[in-house]
């Protein structure tokens, strides 16, 4: 009887790894048919990722004025390279991530959502799959682009240690950006125009996000608010992880982001099943 019933729980557990699998398997193709669309199209990746080049050309200009203003080789314990290397990481991912708020919203208002949810695929995590796939190819070509002007304007980057920390936090980065862009655009249920939330949130991480300046530089009020808000762990962890890599601050920004993505996660997933429901109920 034991045997039976063990043999009984053998088989459940092979088909619960297949199942697994096979779910997996489902967003990776999915992954990769968008990273392999991207590749199809590398005059465009290339023309996104040359934005890099102006803006790292204009914050040299700003930023070595600011240091040389202040007759000190280092602010807020970031030398100018230090600052220049950050700068280049954060416009990295900013440029990179791929906003599927309006695609939601268009989804939404066009009634599209309605076939999809039909499709064998949870609706969520095939655009977060797929976001990945281009965001992939898009942060690897602004790093490239990005690390060989700064490289010629201020020295070498940091250390290998500083690549592998700061990728792995991106990913986190991407994830958690995409938790808001799917907030943003679920909200189409509820009301007709997200173009005003896309914007405030743009905002809000160029400004509390550590985009255009290093929240190292805000004054201490500004930097701990900006520090309890979600944007700071979008762009300035990983990019300040880059310059200063450490497994002390590595773990802080590693539960920072999680802290935040189960946070913004939740509040996603109950929206989206409550958005389900009611389009179920409204008979799509």
């Amino acid at each position: 009887m034991r045997s039976r019933e063990a043999g009984a729980l053998a088989v459940e557990g092979r088909v619960r790894e297949h199942s697994a699998a096979a779910v997996a398997g489902k967003y990776w193709a999915v992954f990769r048919t968008q990273l392999l669309n991207s590749l199809a199209y590398p005059i465009d990746l290339l023309g996104r990722s040359l934005l890099i080049v102006l803006f790292m050309w204009i914050f040299m200009n700003l930023w070595r004025v600011t240091y040389g203003a202040t007759g000190e080789s280092s602010i807020a314990g970031l030398t100018l390279a230090d600052t220049m290397w950050y700068l280049m990481m954060a416009e990295a991912v900013m440029l990179s991530k791929h906003d599927l708020s309006e695609t939601f919203s268009e989804q939404v208002k066009d009634g599209s959502v309605a076939y999809l949810l039909n499709k064998p695929f949870n609706f969520i995590l095939y655009h977060f799959a797929a976001g990945l796939g281009d965001s992939l190819l898009a942060f690897a070509g602004n790093l490239l682009i990005g690390s060989a002007v700064v490289w010629l304007m201020v020295g070498p980057p940091p250390g290998i240690a500083g690549w592998i920390f700061a990728g792995a936090a991106v990913v986190l980065s991407w994830l958690l950006d995409f938790c808001f862009s799917a907030l943003i655009g679920l909200s189409a249920f509820v009301v007709e125009e997200t173009n005003a939330f896309r914007w405030i949130y743009q905002k809000f991480l160029l400004l509390l996000g550590g985009v255009l300046i290093p929240l190292d530089f805000f004054p201490t009020w500004l930097q701990t608010i900006s520090l309890n808000l979600p944007f700071a762990w979008i762009i300035y962890g990983p990019a300040r992880l880059f310059v200063e890599p450490s497994l002390t601050r590595l773990g802080h920004v590693f539960l920072q982001q999680c802290i935040w993505l189960a946070v913004v996660g939740g509040i996603v997933w109950v929206i989206y099943r409550r958005a389900v429901a009611r389009l179920v109920i409204n008979g799509g």
